[in-house]
Order: C-alpha cells, then structure tokens, then sequence
C-alpha cells in the first residue's frame, strides 16, 4: 500500500506543470537551508554568551519586519508578478543569511534580522499565490499537501544537516562558535542554490484558470467586488492573528526549550526537530483524505484541536522521552492542518486578490508571533527552564483552542456557499 501511495504521490508530482515543479525543487533547496537556520541560529546567540533576550529580540524584530511589508509585499506581487518578486526576494534574503552568518555583536544581529524580515516577506507572500495561479481549483488541496510535505521534507534535511555539521565541525577542531558559523554557511550555500530555478520559471497569467474556478469552486463562490473580499480576509486574518500569538511564545524555542529542560545535544535537537517535520510531512498528505470525508474547514479544526493534548504534555512533563513524544504528535498535527487552510485561504477570495489575502494573513500571523518573542523569553528567565515553558505552552494551548473554535463558527456553519445576485460572497 505505502509503495502505491508514493508511486501515486510522485505521478501527481510528474503531472504538474513546467512551473509547478521548478517552483518546488527551487523551495526545497531554499528550505533547506532555513531549516539549518531555524534550529541552529539561536543556538548560536547562545554560544556567543549574549544573554537570552537579544535571542527574543531578533525573533522578534525579525516577525514585525515582516508583517509591516507582508501587505506591500502581497501588492508589489499583484502589480509586478510573483516570478520576479520571488527571484528579488529570495537574492536579497541569501545576502542578509550571510551577513548573519558571520557577526558576532548585538546590534548588528538586530540590524540584519529586520532586514531578513523585510526582504524574505517578498519570497513568502508570492509563492501560494504562484501555485495558486498556475494550478486549478480541482487540483490545489492535493497540490498545497504535495508542496507543503516535500517543503517539510526539506526542513527535515536542513534540521538534520544544521545539527549534525555543528557537531562534526566542533569534533574536528572547530571551536563551539565556529562550528555553528560553518553549520549557518552551509545552510546558506544550499539557500543561494534554491534562487536559481527561479530564473527559468515562465511567466502566467491567472485568467487562464478562471473559468474553471467560476464552475469548480463548489464550496465557496469568489467575485471580484473589494468589499466582500476584505470582508472575507479580515475574518479569516483574525483566526491566523490568534494562531500566531500562541505559536510566538512556544516555536522560536523548541530548541532551546530541549537544551535548556533537558540538556539535549545539538544532534539530538536536530533529529528531534527534522523527525517533528517528517512526521508533519506524513499528515500532510493524509490530510486531504480528511477532507473528503468531512470537508476543508472541518478537517482544519480537527487537526488543531487533536493538537493541544500534546502540548500540554510537552509543557509539564519532565521526562525527554515524554517531551520528545508530545512534541512529535503536536508537531504533526498543528502543521498538517497548513495546506488545508491555504486552500480555503485561496479559495475564499477571487484570483485578483489572492497576493493581498496571502500577505494578510502572513502578516497577522507575524504580529502574533513578533509581540510574543520578548514576553516568552522573560517567562524562562523570570521562572526557569520548567515552569517558564510550562506557563508558555499552557497559553499557546488555550490560544489555538480559542481561535479553532472562532475559525469553525466563522467558516464551518455560518459561511455557505452560496451564489447571490451579482455574485457576491455570501457570510
């Protein structure tokens, strides 16, 4: 069975058009390469000696510089094309990695992390909306849970990869410092080799899928008027703002959380992380099953609340098997629920405004996260590596529970789709 769902997995991969696959080859190699970031860089604020705020201070000027271009970005996309603000934000990302990769003092640290957050906002808002624009609705929940699987494969290379090159850099000689730098410079190599793919993608226009959105869209009708759509976006960004306030407090600091807790090695940090991923990966491509059976926003509440359990465990138990298997399930879970709700996000409104709801939303969801950078690292320092994460990840659960409910009274039972005269959106 398994051989037959990745044979069938890799024909719909084949399937797709010229566009499709070159955009995800070029994601993965740059995914990859955040995911060396994303386990080992504030590891290596904390191997400098900086103390644990300037950790919170870089996720969190990091997030506010990207929700305040998140909407120009989405408009610069819409006006310009995704192709060349993908190439333009990808290029300039690459140079602030790099940079990052290699100062050792606070200022500068800050200085290039707003910096990463106003550049890589232009990669981020225009790559669903790509997708979007150069697939058709019939296949885009089996696209976005393609795309989504193989990205989180590729973080669960760069997770494993970033921890892994630290250890063996630091087993040949390399100082403590020196072997998260090379760690961080490979990631970069891998990052920079993402942007070229990017170069030879084709140029599109979304009407060519038009039509058949106007006869396929059976869940919820799109129109061109503004105001219905800002209406849609809006309710639909509260939920992604909730999401995101909880997710501030608890994501930046996994892997501190494993160091600090239980003085885990920076191998073990990397495998447990890359395995959170690939386990995130597998229900990702179960996901759309789900939504067959019970629809896309229900399956998305399913997902989410089944989540919260873990999390709990992970906050209060003190064993690191427990942790470690709280994490994984929470992980899976959470993530798996990601495609899913670009599809209903890119489906709710009309192709003109797909880049400005894809910012939006990102961008909430960075609010969420920036305002929580500072008060997350003051819970650890304030009451210790248990009950610091404790208190955080207890908030985080109460924040997904409040916004999975908010998310399927909004959508689940008072959105219909329903066709109105003149065609607009129907809530």
């Amino acid at each position: 069975m398994e051989c037959v769902s990745v044979k069938k997995w890799l024909q719909l991969v084949k399937s797709y058009n010229y566009n499709i696959r070159t955009f995800i080859i070029a994601n993965i190699l740059i995914q990859i390469g955040m995911g060396v970031f994303s386990v080992m860089y504030n590891l290596y604020i904390r191997e400098l000696g900086l103390p644990e705020a300037v950790n919170g201070s870089v996720i969190s000027i990091n997030s506010l510089a990207t929700a305040i271009m998140l909407v120009p970005a989405g408009i610069l996309s819409d006006k310009f094309g995704r192709k060349w603000i993908l190439i333009t934000g990808t290029a300039l990302t690459a140079i602030m990695l790099f940079g990052r990769s290699i100062v050792t003092a606070e200022q500068p640290m800050l200085i290039l992390g707003f910096a990463t957050g106003i550049v890589w906002a232009l990669t981020q808002v225009s790559g669903v909306p790509f997708l979007a624009e150069n697939s058709r609705p019939s296949e885009r929940m089996q696209l976005f849970s393609i795309h989504f699987a193989l990205v989180t494969v590729a973080n669960v290379i760069g997770s494993l990869l970033g921890g892994v090159i630290a250890d063996f850099a630091l087993m040949v000689g390399a100082g403590d410092v020196a072997s998260i730098q090379i760690s961080l410079l490979t990631g970069v190599l891998c990052f920079v080799a993402g942007l070229l793919p990017l170069f030879s993608l084709k140029t599109t226009k979304a009407a060519e899928m038009e039509d058949e959105e106007r006869e396929q869209n059976e869940e919820i009708q799109t129109v061109a008027d503004f105001r219905s759509n800002l209406k849609v976006i809006v309710l639909f960004s509260i939920a992604n703002l909730i999401i995101g306030t909880g997710s501030g407090l608890v994501i930046p600091y996994l892997n501190l959380y494993f160091a600090n807790r239980f003085d885990a090695t920076n191998s073990y940090i990397g495998f447990i992380l890359a395995l959170g991923s690939a386990m995130t990966a597998v229900a990702m491509l179960i996901g759309p099953r789900l939504v067959k059976r019970v629809g896309k926003v229900k399956a998305l509440v399913i997902f989410q609340i089944a989540s919260i359990p873990f999390l709990f465990l992970t906050a209060y138990t003190g064993s690191l098997l427990l942790a470690s298997i709280g994490f994984l399930l929470r992980q899976a879970l959470m993530n798996a629920g990601n495609p899913i709700q670009s599809a209903i996000a890119m489906d709710v409104v009309h192709h003109k405004y797909k880049g400005l709801a894809n910012s939006v939303n990102q961008m909430v969801f960075n609010i969420g996260w920036a305002t929580m950078g500072l008060p997350a690292a003051w819970l650890v320092t304030e009451y210790g590596a248990y009950w610091g994460y404790a208190i955080a990840f207890s908030i985080t659960g109460g924040l997904y529970l409040i916004a999975s409910t908010y998310f399927y009274l909004m959508f689940g039972r008072r959105y219909k789709p329903v066709k109105q005269a003149g065609g607009k959106v129907a809530l």
